[in-house]
């Protein structure tokens, strides 16, 4: 028998991707932000320093098998992720929660155009929902979301100021505001 490691998203300081980092990026930013969906679509990642304890742990104690090592240990929605995240980086965000259906019609894209997200229902229901129990039984615990999303804001400053002008995931600023105008014409009928 082997082990095998299985994480979800790896979020944190020095993530090169910015497909967590986009988030707490965005909503420093201030005005007005577009979150996706109604805010109760689970979602789940893991801090890199935290995967990267646990499974020295898991190495050191050679347990063996399958694990899922992604969280928090409690289900997250988006609308709770960014709460925390805000909380984080010390901020009052002003999200416009924007319709699942608009966002297809506008053809946004989850998880490349609105990081995280992945729509709760259809194809995808079961995409961030991923039992952990296994991994959580192993020892597998979570430094807080504020302190992710702060340490992570706290990397992105430490960018050359090209690099933080052009997030690699997520909408651009120019999109967003877009979007919410359509969005705002839309939900004004």
């Amino acid at each position: 028998m082997t082990t095998v490691i299985r994480p979800g998203l790896i979020v944190g300081p020095g993530d090169e991707t910015d497909r967590f980092t986009y988030w707490p990026v965005r909503l420093a930013r201030g005005g007005k932000v577009l979150a996706p969906g109604d805010g109760s679509d689970p979602v789940q990642f893991i801090d890199v320093r935290d995967l990267a304890e646990w499974t020295i742990r898991v190495a050191e104690a050679r347990a063996l098998g399958v694990f899922n090592a992604t969280g928090p240990a409690q289900p997250l929605t988006v609308r709770a992720m960014l709460s925390e995240i805000a909380a984080g980086i010390q901020i009052e965000p002003r999200l416009t929660s924007v319709s699942t259906d608009f966002l297809k019609a506008q053809k946004v894209s989850p998880w490349r155009d609105l990081p995280v997200w992945i729509p709760g229902q259809g194809d995808w229901a079961g995409f961030a929902r991923r039992d952990i129990r296994r991994a959580l039984d192993a020892g597998l615990v979570f430094r807080p979301l504020p302190q992710t999303a702060a340490d992570t804001v706290t990397y992105f400053k430490t960018l050359p100021q090209e690099r933080q002008e052009k997030l690699k995931a997520g909408l651009s600023a120019e999109r967003e505001t877009a979007l919410l105008a359509n969005w705002a014409a839309v939900a004004d009928k």
